[in-house]
């Protein structure tokens, strides 16, 4: 995620040039809004992108670390709202489609890149994003594989683009094929990239939904370690540190406060409404970090990868979910 910060910025400019007070007081203005709890997350992610192709984003070069941050504190808040049994028995169900679809996903990514002729580093952190968790996924791989800033660009870029599309299209696909809330929780968890938009689009279809999905995607998260470990032994790296999701053991103890010490109750209420108006924010900044010259700078063949590649996962995920649970 921190690589986002430096790519965005150079590929950032409005359809309109403003001055750095207006686009402040513009940007500060539809923050207000997302704090306000008047919008969903992803009515949030649209005026995100709205701001940064209208105005500009003029506080760009803080983006990813506000996201990378904001993003976990709202996991570790949404904890407070979750059960260890049922976080436990919504883990069981998602571990074998978790581990199946993870090496899937990235057998599957190293073909269509070989078929389409990409870049083999670029390749990599695209079925990596898609495989375990978006955007952290691609900030722990890329230094492992040592990818330039174009090759982490343009894989972010791809992530990003399907995860916007994702928060608007899964919901409306689980409500159309009737998903009951475990089904569709488990599906978001495995087939949508991001953990933001996870969340975003389990929050938006239901309580349950939220839990199963916050929970089984945060046990996928810890498969950044294993794939890393693989990455740095195939491509000859063994110099990488491994960045390790700390705040999932934070969301763990949070989990545990709720379910075990009855006091929790007082307070958790208010931080998993402050959890979910900080995703809010997230995806808001999300959505302004993607910028018109952004999305252009991606190119057609690894976006036909990353779509290649999240079509199977969701298909081949929604029906096992159908026909064999």
């Amino acid at each position: 995620m921190e690589n986002q910060s430096k790519i965005i910025s150079k590929n950032s400019s409005p359809f309109f040039n403003t001055n750095t007070i207006t686009q402040q007081v513009i940007f500060v203005l539809l923050l207000v809004i997302c704090i306000s709890g008047l919008i969903s997350p992803p009515i949030a992610l649209v005026l995100g992108l709205v701001a940064a192709n209208i105005s500009g984003n003029p506080f760009l070069r803080f983006n990813a670390k506000a996201i990378n941050i904001l993003l976990q504190l709202s996991v570790i808040g949404l904890g407070f709202g979750m059960n260890v049994n049922s976080a436990i028995s919504a883990g069981k169900t998602g571990f074998l489609f978790t581990v199946a679809s993870i090496f899937s996903t990235l057998l599957l990514g190293l073909l269509i890149g070989k078929w389409l002729k990409i870049d083999k580093k670029t390749s990599h952190l695209i079925s990596c994003g898609t495989a375990i968790c978006g955007g952290s996924a691609i900030a722990a791989i890329a230094p492992v594989i040592k990818s330039d800033e174009k090759q982490t660009s343009v894989a972010l870029g791809v992530i990003f683009i399907l995860n916007s599309i994702a928060l608007f299209l899964f919901p409306a696909i689980g409500h159309w094929l009737h998903l009951s809330q475990q089904e569709f929780g488990l599906w978001c968890a495995i087939a949508i990239h991001d953990t933001s938009s996870v969340v975003g689009a389990a929050n938006k279809y239901g309580p349950e939904a939220l839990q199963i999905a916050t929970t089984v995607k945060l046990a996928r998260a810890l498969w950044i370690i294993p794939v890393t470990l693989i990455t740095a032994l195939v491509f000859k790296n063994k110099s990488s540190k491994i960045k390790i999701p700390y705040f999932i053991g934070v969301f763990i103890l949070a989990m545990v406060l709720n379910t075990y010490v009855p006091q929790t109750a007082l307070v958790a209420p208010y931080m998993v409404a402050l959890a979910k108006t900080g995703l809010t924010i997230t995806l808001f900044l999300i959505g302004a970090g993607l910028s018109h010259t952004v999305l252009q700078s991606v190119g057609v063949k690894p976006l036909v990868q990353g779509v290649l590649l999240w079509a199977c996962i969701a298909i081949s995920a929604l029906l096992s979910i159908l026909y064999f649970i």
